[in-house]
């Protein structure tokens, strides 16, 4: 006679465990995890957190530095994050209209699934909102939306000539930061030398590095931010998946190799590797995130496929 399978975590007890996690994790990377402000967020989606996909994410720029931030993805589409968050007083609302963007996001367009980051020290900052896989939105009516950046209409004509207007799969809002985010799918003849050097210099980006042409050509998507105070793009980000992000830097941080062999989660899983261009940020820097509980639709969600393999 077969033994039972064993209870399913109660969702307090996978919040604990969550925060036991994050703890640990913090811990090992010098990082002070603010139990006032990380407890909370974790017991706000704990019903959730069985199906979520959970992240841990470092970066080597300055802006992130002596912080581990943590995002929640594949969220019910059904539920505003950032309302409740602000009815657990744990989001601010203002007048901006970052904080009205989400809404207005979820009125016009089908969200499949949300997501939502937060930094173990700074608390809440951002929520994506992440359309069907088998439905991207038009550029023009994210443009239209009337608490959308005015950068977003600003910037049309550059996103046709690269034939992007059709292709936004997701949305990111960073509340703390006052930027919004659009992401791309299906993009993959953009993702060569030419095509990446040409867009770059359309956006008046810094001249890329053999390290940032290499790591684009193992991408599967890039994603552009946006601010309500300028025309311009102020960031270009690549995004590339694999079990060994080796095989997508040419040239890893240190940075990076001491949060991957520090982190003791998702050694098994694929890492969401990510190259940032900015010149108000001081250049180029990298982003990377290890898994804490992957979820293997994850892959289609991001129209991505894991790049172990190179190119």
């Amino acid at each position: 006679m077969s033994a039972a399978p064993a209870a399913a975590d109660t969702p307090e007890r996978a919040a604990h465990k969550l925060y036991a996690a994050i703890e640990e994790t913090a811990a090992l990377l010098d990082v002070r995890v603010d139990p006032a402000t990380t407890r909370p967020i974790v017991t706000a989606f704990q019903d959730h957190l069985a199906q979520a996909a959970i992240l841990f994410r470092s970066a080597t720029d300055q802006r992130h530095a002596g912080e581990l931030n943590l995002h929640l993805m594949m969220l019910p589409g059904d539920s505003d994050p950032y309302a409740l968050l602000h009815a657990k007083g744990l989001a601010e609302k203002s007048d901006h209209p970052s904080s009205r963007l989400l809404a207005e996001v979820a009125d016009r367009f089908p969200v499949a699934s949300y997501g939502i980051d937060f930094g173990v020290v700074g608390g809440f900052q951002k929520t994506w909102s992440c359309f069907p896989t088998d439905d991207m939105q038009r550029l023009s009516e994210i443009a239209d939306l009337p608490s959308a950046p005015r950068a977003v209409a600003d910037n049309l004509a550059f996103f046709a000539r690269y034939g992007l207007d059709k292709h936004v799969t997701l949305i990111g809002i960073d509340y703390a930061q006052r930027t919004m985010n659009l992401y791309f799918g299906e993009v993959e003849s953009l993702l060569q030398r030419d095509a990446a050097r040409a867009m770059l210099r359309d956006l008046d980006m810094p001249e890329p590095s053999e390290a940032l042409l290499h790591f684009a050509e193992r991408a599967f998507g890039f994603y552009v931010t946006l601010t309500w105070d300028s025309p311009r793009i102020q960031r270009f980000c690549y995004a590339a998946i694999a079990v060994d992000p080796t095989t997508v830097l040419a040239h890893p941080e240190p940075e990076i190799e001491r949060f991957l062999s520090t982190v003791p989660y998702g050694h098994d899983t694929p890492k969401a590797v990510y190259a940032a261009l900015s010149p108000k940020d001081g250049g180029e820097y990298y982003k990377i995130q290890t898994y804490y509980q992957w979820r293997p639709r994850l892959t289609s969600h991001m129209h991505a496929t894991v790049a172990d393999a190179g190119r």
